[in-house]
């Protein structure tokens, strides 16, 4: 009906108006009976040779262009929304995909979908994004893999070696790799224990498989982690993204056995959305 309105005040002509609106004159004519009924005012004066808004015709043609431009705008925030253009994504990584996945990431939703409202919280663990996902706190979550059951689901990204981080005055920092058999006398510094973490697990199956046990101190960011390397409280496992961090004062060496951990992208398979979808399809991206 307001279309009707518009093209009628614009044309100023029931034949003209009818044509542009693809509706038989009549039915126009009845169309803009109706409105003036509805609102309790005459919105234009007629002639045989003329059509002409009246005041309240006027100060209604404001109102009516403001309402079909934010019919318009809705019409395409819906569509772009059918498409994943638009829409909130809350996405959580675990601490080692925070310094080269978030970043790449954040850089790929900011040129790619400008109208996605990318949210994103780093230097957590798995378990916690797990519960997080499995909540709806976040849509997605990179997480390591875990023995905890979840109704989630969970696809491979990639694979990382696991690499040593010592301190950069320690005597086998200068070489080009290290037996983890070298490093039985050290203390390690991990990620905590139990179901908090599923690297803490990982480390002290490697150093089991090179004979020893580690004593070990627990610390729960990865930033952390390495920070106490530099200060020379212990060495570390840690897998080998954590070289973005670019702290000074440790030397990150490969090890001469090669141990890996798996980054898993997890989603709740009944809250999926295009939008989510499309970061997703991103993720991967930022990942390869």
């Amino acid at each position: 009906m307001l279309r009707y309105f518009l093209a009628l005040a614009e044309e100023q002509h029931f034949g003209r108006a009818a044509q542009r609106v693809r509706v038989a004159q009549p039915a126009l004519s009845q169309q803009i009976k109706q409105l003036e009924a509805e609102l309790g005012a005459r919105l234009f004066d007629r002639s045989t040779r003329r059509v002409e808004a009246t005041e309240a015709g006027r100060r209604f043609t404001e109102h009516a262009r403001r309402i079909l431009d934010a019919v318009d705008r809705a019409g395409e925030d819906m569509a772009a929304l059918a498409k994943g253009l638009v829409g909130r994504v809350s996405v959580g990584f675990v601490g080692t995909a925070t310094y080269d996945v978030l970043p790449r990431l954040s850089h790929l939703v900011r040129t790619r979908l400008p109208g996605v409202d990318l949210r994103v919280r780093g230097e957590l663990l798995t378990p916690d994004l797990l519960d997080g996902v499995a909540c709806g706190e976040f849509d997605l979550a990179l997480v390591r893999p875990s023995a905890r059951e979840h109704p989630l689901t969970v696809t491979p990204l990639r694979s990382e070696r696991l690499v040593a981080v010592l301190p950069a005055t320690h005597p086998l920092a200068a070489g080009p790799d290290v037996d983890l058999a070298d490093l039985a006398d050290e203390a390690f510094i991990a990620h905590p224990s139990g179901d908090r973490s599923s690297m803490h697990r990982r480390v002290l199956d490697a150093c089991a498989r090179a004979g020893f046990q580690p004593r070990v101190h627990e610390v729960g960011e990865t930033a952390t982690l390495v920070v106490l390397v530099a200060a020379g409280l212990g060495v570390a496992l840690v897998p080998e993204p954590v070289r973005s961090l670019g702290l000074r004062g440790v030397s990150y060496l490969p090890l001469r056995t090669e141990v890996t951990v798996d980054l898993l992208l997890a989603a709740a398979p009944d809250r999926a959305s295009i939008a989510a979808d499309r970061v997703a399809d991103l993720i991967r991206e930022a990942v390869r």
